[in-house]
């Protein structure tokens, strides 16, 4: 073969080569940039990466899930693009039909799907229980009923897969957290002596106002009326004994009252045996150092608050003020007059319940 039949040999192949060089490139990238599967329900699929997943056991991933065609194009996308260094673990929501590089990009923004759980304060065990169970991200059975007062309420993050015992016992977790920073800030004198102590009293705090800047008032009614060997006389007591920690859904009966239970404070004396409810880091805060006051009563004032009195008598002119504001709503046709187990009731502590319960047949 003569030098330029070679060498016209040698350009037709290299024109050959880069030509499907050219051609794999623009398949490659148009297979990059171009829709992907269709999701196989709505309009997106969820799909969860563990920590610590490597490049092939993500691809494997999102092939099973549908997102990606091919867990090897995946792969080599990833590796070309430099992306497998930087893939997040997480839950991620990969739109319908997304490419290879929208979902090398999701995975690489760490913009992952969030779930959040809050148990209110002053709600009890059941009633966190009930919204764990509502959360169908999580999953499991709550085989071991926590103590009531043992979660403390606020906003967890949770993620999909995780299990509703783990939740709890992280919230166990932050509860004991919290009362070993607060409890050696304590006031000295308390009429209580443990922490535990300190928890059952923040838990009649929390469900005798629904105002934090009341907390320390009413914690402060309570320390007074304990060290001076009064009765808590507290409503929210004796609904827990009533419903074991439900909503009543109306007012407490005299009987209810008359009812000797542990947790019936106008019939016993110093705090119930056990919190009535899960409370808050304020409401902890406020029995542990509460404010130094002559109050022993506090009524409803018709504002959603509460008035507060040093003595009995001037306690029962505000009850007779807060049965004016009753029978002024009682007459407007759909005004609601608070019961006893709301935060506005007039029922906190006083000198016998004849004096201020708000629905007693």
């Amino acid at each position: 073969m003569s030098g330029s039949a070679l060498k016209a040999g040698v350009l037709s192949a290299l024109a050959t080569a880069a030509l499907l060089l050219i051609a794999a490139l623009a398949w490659g990238f148009a297979s990059y940039t171009s829709d992907g599967p269709a999701a196989r329900q709505g309009d997106d699929t969820v799909v969860v990466l563990r920590s610590g997943a490597g490049v092939s056991e993500i691809a494997g991933t999102l092939a099973e899930a549908g997102v990606v065609r091919s867990a090897t194009a995946f792969r080599v996308a990833a590796q070309l693009t430099g992306a497998d260094r930087g893939l997040r673990a997480g839950e991620y929501r990969i739109e319908s039909r997304a490419s290879l590089a929208e979902v090398l990009e999701t995975l690489r923004s760490g913009d992952v799907a969030r779930h959040f759980v809050t148990i209110p304060e002053g709600w009890s065990v059941a009633q966190a229980i009930d919204i764990l169970n509502a959360e169908e991200v999580l999953t499991g059975t709550i085989d071991e009923i926590p103590a009531e007062g043992s979660l403390l309420p606020d906003t967890y993050e949770v993620t999909r897969g995780e299990t509703r015992q783990s939740v709890i016992a992280r919230m166990q977790a932050a509860q004991v957290a919290l009362m070993e920073e607060l409890w050696p800030t304590r006031a000295q004198g308390l009429p209580f002596s443990t922490p535990e102590q300190a928890v059952i009293l923040a838990s009649v705090v929390e469900k005798e106002t629904g105002l934090a800047e009341e907390r320390p008032r009413v914690a402060a009614v309570f320390v007074n009326r304990m060290r001076l060997g009064m009765r808590l006389e507290s409503d929210p007591t004796v609904v827990y004994g009533v419903s074991g920690g439900r909503p009543l859904g109306r007012g407490l009966r005299r009987s209810e009252l008359a009812r000797q239970t542990p947790y019936n404070t106008y019939q016993i004396t110093g705090l119930p045996p056990t919190p009535i409810a899960n409370p808050g880091r304020q409401a902890i805060e406020a029995v542990l150092n509460p404010p130094a006051t002559r109050d022993l009563f506090f009524v409803a004032d018709g504002t959603g608050g509460h008035i507060f009195a040093p003595s009995y008598q001037e306690h029962l002119q505000n009850v007779a003020r807060w049965r004016q504001i009753e029978r002024a709503r009682a007459a407007v046709p759909g005004e609601a007059v608070a019961t006893p187990e709301s935060p506005a009731s007039p029922s906190a502590p006083s000198e016998g319940a004849a004096a201020d319960q708000t629905s007693v047949p």
